[in-house]
């Protein structure tokens, strides 16, 4: 079992900056990817990024490219998303998950590859 903590979230104007953090416990020896999601009031959750165990895969959804970053500190069993130059529509509550794998270069853009969630850190951006 792995247990996931988000925090970070918070209100932040359109242009600014927000780190959130996802704390892993339990069973973290690894490997395990990482992935963070959102949801929209009304919407579907939707992929945002994702990191392999060895951090040398990422991927982006096309909406946040360029502008967020995941990244992951195995030592902490922490993962990272730097989210830069926010946008209203980036407005969510964020979530992390993970996938036990067998290699650590797996990674995954869709919901059903992960097998653990936390339980979301809100996210408001104003215009």
């Amino acid at each position: 079992q792995v247990q996931l903590v988000e925090s970070g979230g918070g209100l932040v104007q359109a242009g600014g900056s927000l780190r959130l953090s996802c704390a892993a416990s339990g069973r973290t020896s690894g490997p395990y990817a990482m992935g963070w999601f959102r949801q929209a009031p009304g919407k579907e959750r939707e992929f945002v990024a994702t990191v392999s165990w060895s951090g040398g895969s990422t991927y982006y959804a096309d909406s946040v490219k360029g502008r967020f970053t995941v990244s992951r500190d195995n030592a902490k069993s922490t993962v990272y998303l730097q989210m830069n130059s926010l946008k209203p529509e980036d407005t969510a509550v964020y979530y992390c998950a993970a996938q036990p794998t067998s290699t650590s270069s797996y990674s995954s853009r869709w919901t059903y590859g992960y097998s653990y969630w936390g339980q979301g850190t809100q996210v408001a951006v104003s215009s």
